[in-house]
């Protein structure tokens, strides 16, 4: 089983940046992808970034240029570096994994608050 904790959250003013860190643990070799979805109130989650094992990036248009995931392997974690944010990026983000078995597990979600 495949274990996620995710930091990074918070508030910012529009034009910042946050860096969001999700680690994982557990059996990591079941890993098919990584990625990173986000919710707003009253609004249906929706994907933002993914990653596959084999480095295969794609963004949602929402956030192309502005975002940018990566992971280091080596400390298990994946990474959503934010710049430019905007109101509309206010949300709870949700890290994903999806397992090979074709099974998906989220993250327990972290604040992302963009105002001034």
């Amino acid at each position: 089983q495949v274990q996620l904790v995710e930091s990074g959250g918070g508030l910012v003013q529009p034009g910042g940046s946050l860096r969001l860190s999700c680690l994982t643990s557990g059996t990591i070799s079941s890993i098919r992808g990584m990625g990173w979805a986000r919710q707003a109130p009253g609004k249906q989650r929706e994907s933002v970034a993914g990653i596959t094992s084999g480095g295969i990036i794609n963004y949602s248009d929402s956030v192309k240029g502005r975002f940018t995931i990566s992971r280091d392997n080596a400390k298990n974690t994946v990474y959503l570096q934010m710049n430019s944010l905007k109101p509309e990026d206010t949300a709870l983000y949700y890290c994903d994994v999806h397992l090979i078995s074709g099974l998906v597990i989220w993250g327990q979600g972290t604040q992302v608050t963009v105002s001034s």
